[in-house]
Parts: C-alpha cells; sequence; structure tokens
C-alpha cells in the first residue's frame, strides 16, 4: 500500500490555521497501541450535502465594494469563494431585504406613510443592484457550484400591523400580496442572473427585534401562509426554489413540527432551517424522526464577542461543524461574511458580531476571523452532493464528521476537545492513518 492523506491543521495558539501539515502515509497495520480509534464507514451513508457559507448582507456587501478597492476586493473573494485558492464557500444565505446589518432599512417595496401597493407596481431590487448582486454574481463566478438561499427579516411595512418593517405583524389580508411578492423576488433575481435553490418564510420567527426589521410569526400562521398561499402561487408561477420553514433556534422544535404536522402545507415544504442561539443539535434529529421525507438545514450562526476567548470561540464553531453535520444537516452557515472594526454597518446600538472577515473602513485593511478558518474546515473539501457517512466520534473529547465526495475522495473533520493532545488512529478501511492533535485543535483529513 503506498498510499498518503493529506491533513489540514488548525491549532488554538492560532500559529497553524488551516495549514497544510507533510503528507501521512496509509499503513496496512495499525498504529501504536494507546491511540483513540475513528472507524469511518462509507457504506454507511446518511443526507447528502448542499454546501457551506455565510451571507452577503447589505453590510457586508457595503464593505467589499465601496470599501475595497478593486485588488483587494478580488483577492478576498478569491480567499473566500475559490475552492482551490481559497475556502471554496458553496452556499449563501441571501436576505431578502433589510436585516440589522445594512446601510440603511429598506424592503422592494417601500411606499410611503398610510400607502399601499397591493399591485405591487413599485416592486424593485434596484437596492441590490449596487452592490450586493455584483457580489453575489462574483461569488457565483469564482464558485458555480454555490447555491443560493433566500431569507426575509420582514415584509414591506405597509403589509404589517405596526405600518413598519420593526415590529409588527404581517396583516391577514396581506398574505396572498405577501406571496407574489417572494414570487417577485425569485424571478428578478433569477432575471439578475442568480438562480434561488431555496426560500424560508421568516427570519427567526419566534423574536420580535425593536431596532431592525422582523416579525412574530406562529407556526399556526407560517402553515397557513404557505399552504394557502406561498406554495400554490410558486406552483402557479412554475418556481422551483424550496420552501424551508422555520428558520429559528433548536430550542422550539415546536415550532416546525407545527407546520409539518399540517400535511396540506408539509406538502410544500422541502424542511426545516435552523439557527444555533438556543437548545441543541440532537433537535434537528427529533424532528428529522417524527417527518423523515423532510429535509434540515443549518442556517445561522455568528461568531461574535459573547464566546470568548479564541480557544472557547474556536471550539464553539468546530463542535457546530461537527454535531450539525451529524444531526441530518445539509448545509453549515454562519452569519455576515465581512463586518468592519466596530461589528458594522448596522442598526444596532450595540453589535457584537463578528463577520468571517474585518474589513476596516478607514484603512483598508483586511483581517481574517477566526470564523474563515472554522468554515475553511469544511467548505474547501467537502462538495456539494457529498454523503455524509459513518464515522466514529467521542463526545466532548474527540469528535469527527465524515463525508465521500462525488469523485470519490473521503473527507474525516476532527475536534480534539480536551486540553490534552490526541493520539488518533484512523480506520479508514482499506487501512490506518495516524495522527497527533494538539489540545484543542482540529484538523480535516482526505485521502
Amino acid at each position: 500500500m503506498n498510499q498518503q492523506a493529506s491533513v489540514w491543521l488548525s491549532t488554538v495558539d492560532q500559529l497553524q490555521e488551516l495549514r497544510l501539515q507533510q503528507p501521512v502515509a496509509i499503513r496496512e497495520a495499525a498504529p501504536d497501541q494507546g491511540a483513540i480509534r475513528i472507524q469511518v464507514n462509507p457504506e454507511v451513508r446518511y443526507q447528502t450535502m448542499d454546501g457551506f457559507g455565510a451571507s452577503f448582507t447589505d453590510a457586508s456587501a457595503y464593505l467589499m465594494y465601496r470599501v475595497l478597492d478593486e485588488d483587494s476586493r478580488r483577492e478576498v473573494m478569491t480567499r473566500l469563494f475559490d475552492p482551490e485558492a481559497g475556502i471554496g464557500i458553496s452556499f449563501l444565505r441571501q436576505p431578502m431585504g433589510a436585516t440589522d446589518y445594512t446601510t440603511e432599512i429598506y424592503s422592494y417595496d417601500d411606499m410611503p406613510e398610510g400607502q399601499e401597493d397591493f399591485g405591487l407596481e413599485h416592486f424593485s431590487i434596484d437596492h441590490d443592484r449596487a452592490y450586493v448582486i455584483p457580489a453575489v454574481l462574483e461569488a457565483l463566478r469564482l464558485n458555480p457550484a454555490i447555491k443560493v438561499m433566500a431569507s426575509p427579516w420582514s415584509p414591506p411595512g405597509w403589509m404589517k400591523t405596526s405600518g413598519h418593517m420593526v415590529t409588527g405583524k404581517l396583516r391577514p389580508e396581506c398574505y396572498g400580496v405577501y406571496a407574489q411578492y417572494f414570487v417577485k423576488f425569485v424571478q428578478a433575481y433569477e432575471e439578475a442572473g442568480i438562480p434561488i435553490y431555496a426560500v424560508s418564510i421568516q427570519n427567526e420567527p419566534g423574536y420580535e427585534p425593536k431596532e431592525y426589521p422582523g416579525m412574530l410569526l406562529t407556526p399556526q400562521e407560517e402553515a397557513t401562509f404557505i399552504r394557502d398561499h406561498l406554495g400554490p402561487a410558486f406552483e402557479a408561477a412554475g418556481i422551483q426554489a424550496k420552501i424551508l420553514c422555520y428558520d429559528h433556534n433548536w430550542d422550539v422544535p415546536q415550532h416546525p413540527l407545527g407546520v409539518l404536522n399540517v400535511p396540506e402545507a408539509a406538502r410544500y415544504v422541502a424542511g426545516v432551517a435552523w439557527h444555533v442561539y438556543g437548545g441543541e443539535h440532537e433537535a434537528m434529529t427529533q424532528v428529522k424522526e417524527a417527518h423523515p421525507d423532510k429535509e434540515a438545514w443549518f442556517t445561522e450562526a455568528s461568531g461574535g464577542s459573547w464566546i470568548p476567548p479564541f480557544r472557547t470561540a474556536f471550539l464553539d464553531q468546530m463542535k457546530h461543524v461537527i454535531r450539525t453535520t451529524r444531526n441530518w444537516s445539509k448545509s453549515v452557515v454562519w452569519w455576515n461574511l465581512a463586518l468592519d472594526e466596530h461589528n458594522g454597518p448596522t442598526v444596532l446600538s450595540n453589535s457584537t458580531c463578528r463577520g468571517l472577515v474585518q474589513i476596516h473602513q478607514t484603512t483598508g485593511s483586511v483581517k481574517y476571523e477566526l470564523d474563515y478558518y472554522t468554515m475553511g474546515h469544511i467548505s474547501k473539501f467537502v462538495e456539494p452532493g457529498a454523503y455524509r457517512i459513518g464515522s466514529t466520534t467521542f463526545r466532548d473529547e474527540l469528535e469527527s464528521t465524515a463525508f465521500l465526495n462525488p469523485d470519490g475522495t473521503t473527507v474525516l473533520i476532527l475536534s480534539n476537545r480536551t486540553e490534552a493532545e490526541q493520539l488518533v488512529e484512523i480506520d479508514t478501511g482499506r487501512g490506518f492513518i495516524g495522527l497527533t492533535l494538539p489540545d484543542g485543535a482540529a484538523a480535516t483529513v482526505t485521502w
């Protein structure tokens, strides 16, 4: 046997950041005794993967196109999206209108106070044409495998009880026109050259923010909107985009179950989108087991100053890379691709989020955050269409997740969650790989 494995390592002292190591031989005999054995089984197959990435929020795209010069932007985009020269981001969750990370609050059909537009005659994505759409198109040129999901933080203000994108509920008489708003968005983006792979109904429907666009939406309201309006509207318009429900935290699995338990709504729903900020990863498996025909997508986890220091934040994100995929998720998605030195641009009075990249507004300097490297441990190596396959994992000690790419290569991601160095023995089924993982380190092994 003359095969070798490639190993990419990141350490919590930051001396190694997704750095390629010396090749490791795949041996016929098991390495030294005393190692933790990870068995990889390509015969045991779970979900296929859709992609890995983040969001070109208005803030992120603004920084990329209005702050960076052309050469700097080209370099950053290459390092984000090119599968060879960068980390090969393959999934973008794109906001439909403004979020908390935006230069201004806007929708695609803003009207003067007291006016409505039930015919959507004023619908326009022109705001996004300045820098959001160019950013997504450039990403697609660098990596044509990218899938684009779209999520609204709020309908236009005139559709809501508050008359504003901040606070308020969707008025019952606006369900139909809001479904057509989705149709027009998908059609407009596709005309601009951006295919929409999936939409969710509402970002974080269980939370009503006071400073930025948002909207409470109960499971019953979401099921009604999908069953009576959005599903039929997409069908009538010939739109193929998947419909995902929920798009919120693991701690309220009753919400997506409340949608999926309505068969007339569930027939339009491909599965559930999930966020990180409450509950445990296993909620995704709980819902998957209740509805085996529905899929799971992990669609938002932001890094931020609420999880210090570096070691804790790094281990936290590697845990999400591993445990989300082990609980049926077809994607791993962080939040802002880029933010500035003040964690903006934002409408928040106090922003604690971090992007994959920090772009300094004054100097134009670029810093690659730990979020870039944790995402790179999966996005650079696991191709869209890969199967997650069987692998041994030791919770809170040595955790793993494994994949079989369409080209036949195997990817194993390891996270040493202890404060001790770990000797690891990987049983590939066709030979053994011996590794030493420093305390807290993560490694991606390919063969």
